[in-house]
């Protein structure tokens, strides 16, 4: 009889957690829907091609933001150029050279506390570290530069324990057959962990796109059109910045909903890309 009423309460809760998790479910996948269903549908009717192909004309009141397209795609190239390598690197030394394990907990440490701190104060240090004291003023690379201290966390960590799920009987392998520490890192380590490679490069390419708080300190929000290494010597706003600026200051919610919707695809076509990259390696590694 005991028995019994346990397997009845038991039965009970389980029934009771799945109910629960069902509407835990249920809430998270609708809020998400709503969200990307109320943007879209507000912003993809005023994107056209004028506002994509055209910049800003105060004497005509033409709304273009090509520039800002350019920023936002400057700004995530330059970001990732120099994350990756410091990134990849860091966590290749952590785990794989690294013998002092406090100095490995005490990195750890200080990057899961930098991965915490409000990108606000990125801003303020990066306004008065690469825009003063280097004397970058208010340019897109010193919002690279300050972009690179918020992501390096990310990847650093990512890799890491990317590194980490590689079995210690590949390396073991490799050095039974007499390769070298290095060799064994770039033939067997790396191709092992590139999916973690690619997941902090999708984070960071994420967090890149959604940021606009550092980005009004340290890179403005100038709407001119400059190329590539011009641009970065140059203040000029991403599309955070630029959805900001209309809807705070301008009042124009419409562009600003557009811009939404246009960070939105750019997000999911950036990690469709990624994923094929990552199926491609990962069927090469099969290979």
């Amino acid at each position: 009889m005991q028995k019994q009423t346990i397997s009845l309460k038991r039965k009970a809760y389980i029934v009771i957690m799945r109910v629960l998790m069902g509407i835990s479910i249920t809430i998270t996948v609708a809020l998400v829907l709503f969200l990307v269903g109320y943007v879209l549908w507000k912003g993809i009717p005023n994107i056209t091609w004028e506002l994509l192909t055209t910049k800003p004309s105060y004497l005509s009141e033409r709304i273009g933001i090509l520039p800002d397209i350019l920023n936002t795609l400057y700004i995530v190239v330059a970001t990732l150029v120099i994350v990756l390598p410091i990134g990849v690197g860091a966590a290749i030394y952590l785990t794989e050279y690294a013998e002092n394990k406090k100095l490995v907990n005490a990195i750890e440490y200080a990057a899961e506390t930098l991965s915490g701190i409000p990108s606000i104060i990125y801003g303020l240090v990066g306004m008065l570290f690469f825009c003063q004291f280097f004397g970058m003023k208010t340019s897109l690379l010193a919002g690279a530069f300050t972009l690179v201290i918020m992501n390096l966390p990310t990847v650093m960590r990512t890799t890491q324990e990317s590194l980490k799920t590689v079995p210690e009987n590949l390396r073991e392998g490799a050095f039974g057959l007499g390769a070298g520490k290095w060799r064994v890192i770039r033939t067997v380590v790396l191709p092992g962990c590139v999916d973690g490679v690619i997941t902090g490069c999708i984070l960071s390419v994420g967090r890149i796109l959604g940021e606009s708080a550092a980005l009004l300190f340290t890179a403005g929000f100038a709407h001119s059109l400059n190329g590539f290494f011009e641009g970065l010597g140059s203040a000029g706003a991403t599309l955070t910045v630029a959805l900001y600026v209309y809807a705070k200051e301008n009042g124009e919610f419409g562009i600003a909903f557009a811009i939404a919707a246009i960070l939105m695809i750019l997000t999911v076509f950036i990690n469709l890309l990624a994923t094929l990259v990552g199926r491609y390696f990962q069927k090469r590694r099969e290979l």
